[in-house]
């Protein structure tokens, strides 16, 4: 290879940070002062222009020509390449531009005087030529293995047509030179080609610069591959939540509050009042959620987390109320009777009091907490007397309705991995309360069921456990949870259905019936003004009698409760407010007890014992049932002896105990028939059926046997029972009267059916401190403890002439 050298004097035009090698065709704009300085200089030396001896290139005669010189960093480079200027114009835009054609590599020389205000250089032109003989096998090699390398990377590219251009290149020092088009070179690297004249150096060192490009390109379009298959799957997804984070920090942003802080759940952690053991697992979740990335299927859940953590009021406590006779008199306002359960919520606030002066709050962890369970008929203010509960105490009410409930996770939650998971509703309810210590009502916690899911009462048991619910865990919020200062009262309307489990983690306060009286000072206190409100009528322009409302208690309405009584006033009330509007008389108006038939119709619930007990056979009983007190009917009757059959015949859908109880009472009578001057010697010939009217409802229990003694007794000596005495007590076989349960709501029922004298048994006789002392100064009560005292009170004397029975309406 041979080297020619001859020297020219030409204007410098400058590149900054880049470079143009022999071969190369380039625009350049001349919006620079020295680019255009140095165009016009040498098109004013154009006529003065030679051909320079051994340039390979085919340059036109009479073009004028530059010295392309790279400018990088400020600062020009000591070679450059002589350009000839192909043409000048201007661009689409309007801005001047020139096309260079560089054909040669030249060193920079001294400064030399020329025209015009541009800087005119000596430089030495390197024509570089092929040797003779060609150039060695190896710079051919080389050559081979950099168009290789370029068609890998045009192809890679698209770009066919250069690709085209590049494998007609025959000339290895061409194609190492056609290097400088390659976007992927820095200027630096391209000042280096331009710098190297020895050919087989040059490829060399182009062709590793390609390699380690395209190695770069592999390692990315692998990466870009991986990316692309995982996006693939989620871009639908990805792009929307995109979309509605822009949308959720445009709304921020038209609200003044910065989307920023808001998605800061490590700052909202650390500025919010948690418990050491909780903050430290939310401080996990977060750093979870900054590793996993918004499009990790697992962050949606993680926040959801967070933000529950974060809505728990874990340090937030209201202050109790220890003004004792304040909370009393709140109680007694709110409702009427009730005097165990208003004792025992006195009793909590006097205790906890007490504790609190002597700086006994918190104990191993604990807090002095409340369970109550208030178990009675429907209608006697159980719920309502939650809310009257917590404003005695100063503390919130949240009310959870169980009725229903059969899934164990409604009470312990779901666990964070199931799709749509939520706290359970204990924890949710303490979230709604906005406090750790507020006054939580279970309602109807007897009407929860079980199955495959579950049982809810179970998970109920270390809720209720004063020992246990100062670490409740639930399964959602996974972090302990302090229940030991919560007050809760469970509302129950049968004991039976309730696990003995649960029943006893709970303090039993049974709310029985109302008495008459109360039922009017309820009526007269809040029923008769909040239907008066509802109504839309002033106190002024309408009201009920206390002796109307005390006829509406008792023969229009035969319940424990009052919501029959509310439905009835309110009816009345609203017949007022149509015959207003109607004209048909004027406000005010008071309703006394003989105008009520005008208004709701005739009384439905009338004595009846008087007609029922009008022939043999049939005695009063008493019983509980979920509605509270109420009196039961027993029926007697003998087979005709002609029709024959024998034995005993239950009807009245009886349970399996009330069934059991009818044959003790038969065969009791039956191996004491002479001692009790009863005929039973023809039994064996003669059928027994005993009903118990209103078949359609079930009865059971043990309670009914004597009844069912007094009204065989009554059928097979052909004495009446005497209508106005009630009866409950289990018989055993050799006549005993067994204790029994629910005195006080028997007793209650005898009294509203017209009862005047009523039998319990012997061992129930301290139960009757529970029965209000009016109601006991009513009634004439017989402690029994045999069935022939049972008989002897119970049934009218032998031969006695008809005895005057009030006249049933």
């Amino acid at each position: 290879m041979t080297e020619a050298r001859s020297s020219v004097t030409l204007p410098v035009l400058p590149l900054d940070d880049d470079a143009v090698l022999p071969g190369m065709v380039v625009p350049v704009d001349m919006s620079e002062p020295e680019v255009r300085a140095a165009v016009e200089a040498a098109q004013a030396e154009n006529d003065s222009e030679s051909k320079v001896p051994g340039v390979r290139s085919n340059t036109s005669q009479g073009k004028p020509r530059v010295l392309a010189v790279p400018r990088i960093d400020g600062s020009y480079a000591g070679t450059g390449a002589v350009a000839i200027l192909e043409h000048t114009g201007r661009t689409p835009d309007g801005s001047q531009a020139a096309v260079l054609r560089a054909t040669a590599r030249a060193r920079v020389g001294s400064g030399t005087a020329g025209p015009g205000t541009a800087l005119w250089v000596s430089a030495d032109i390197h024509n570089t030529e092929a040797p003779e003989g060609g150039y060695p096998g190896k710079v051919h090699e080389q050559a081979r293995e950099l168009k290789s390398l370029f068609t890998t990377y045009l192809q890679k590219r698209g770009a066919w047509q250069v690709l085209d251009g590049i494998q007609q290149l025959d000339d290895p020092g061409q194609l190492a030179d056609r290097g400088g088009y390659s976007p992927f070179l820095t200027a630096s690297q391209k000042l280096e080609l331009l710098e190297t004249h020895d050919v087989s150096e040059r490829l060399t060192r182009l062709s590793t610069w390609i390699r380690d490009y395209l190695t770069e390109l592999d390692v990315a379009e692998s990466i870009e591959q991986d990316v692309q298959e995982g996006v693939d799957k989620q871009q639908r997804e990805f792009l929307l939540r995109r979309q509605m984070d822009a949308i959720r920090k445009e709304l921020n942003e038209l609200n003044g509050t910065p989307g920023s802080e808001e998605d800061d759940y490590r700052q909202r952690v650390d500025n919010a009042d948690l418990p050491d053991h909780v903050r430290d697992a939310a401080l996990t979740e977060v750093d979870k959620l900054e590793r996993a990335g918004d499009s990790a299927p697992e962050s949606g859940w993680i926040r959801t987390w967070l933000d529950t953590i974060l809505a728990m009021p874990w340090n937030s406590r209201t202050d109790d109320v220890y003004d004792i006779p304040g909370a009393r008199e709140v109680l007694d306002a709110d409702h009427a009777g009730l005097t165990d359960v208003k004792e025992r919520i006195v009793e909590y606030l006097a205790v906890r009091k007490r504790r609190e002066e002597q700086g006994l709050g918190v104990v191993g962890g604990r807090r002095s907490g409340a369970v109550l369970a208030l178990v009675g008929p429907p209608g006697v203010g159980k719920t309502s007397l939650g809310e009257s509960v917590a404003r005695s105490m100063g503390r919130a009410f949240t009310r959870v309705a169980l009725g229903g409930v059969r899934d164990e996770a409604e009470i312990r939650g779901h666990r964070r991995t199931y799709v749509g998971a939520l706290p359970g509703r204990i924890a949710r309810a303490v979230k709604e309360a906005g406090t750790m210590n507020p006054v939580v009502l279970l309602d109807e916690v007897d009407k929860l069921g079980s199955d495959f899911r579950g049982d809810p009462t179970s998970a109920l048991l270390e809720v209720l456990d004063p020992a246990q619910n100062h670490t409740f865990r639930d399964h959602y919020l996974d972090v302990d949870l302090d229940l030991s200062d919560v007050v809760f009262l469970a509302t129950a309307n049968d004991l039976e259905s309730v696990p003995a489990p649960l029943l006893d983690r709970m303090e039993l306060v049974e709310l029985d019936g109302y008495t008459e009286d109360e039922k009017v000072t309820i009526a007269v206190d809040h029923l008769l003004p909040r239907q008066l409100e509802k109504a839309g009528l002033a106190g002024e322009d309408a009201g009920i009698s206390a002796a109307a409302l005390r006829r509406i208690a008792t023969e229009y309405t035969r319940e424990a409760g009052v919501r029959g009584m509310e439905r009835t006033v309110a009816r009345v009330l609203r017949k007022i407010a149509a015959s207003a509007a109607l004209g048909e008389q004027e406000l005010p108006v008071t309703v006394d007890a003989d105008d009520l038939p005008g208004y709701i119709g005739r009384p439905k619930h009338t004595p009846e014992s008087a007609d029922r007990t009008a022939v043999p056979g049939v005695a009063t009983g008493l019983a509980v049932t979920g509605t509270g007190g109420d009196v039961l009917f027993v029926e007697a009757s003998l087979a005709d002896p002609e029709t024959g059959g024998s034995g005993l015949t239950l009807t009245g859908h009886l349970g399996d105990v009330m069934k059991e109880s009818a044959q003790i009472a038969l065969s009791y009578l039956q191996s004491h028939g002479a001692e009790l001057e009863l005929p039973v010697g023809d039994l064996k010939d003669r059928g027994v059926h005993l009903h118990v009217p209103a078949g359609a409802i079930p009865k059971d229990g043990p309670s009914a046997g004597v009844t069912m003694a007094a009204a065989l007794a009554s059928l097979l000596s052909g004495r009446r029972a005497r209508w106005d005495v009630g009866m409950t007590g289990e018989v055993s076989l050799t006549g005993r009267v067994l204790p029994i349960g629910g005195v006080k709501q028997k007793l209650l029922a005898a009294h509203r059916a017209g009862a005047t004298t009523v039998l319990i048994p012997a061992r129930n006789e301290p139960d009757l401190d529970d029965v209000p002392e009016d109601i006991r100064d009513q009634l004439t009560v017989h402690a029994v403890s045999d069935i022939r005292q049972v008989l002897e009170l119970a049934l009218e004397p032998a031969g006695t002439a008809e005895q005057a029975r009030p006249m049933v309406a």
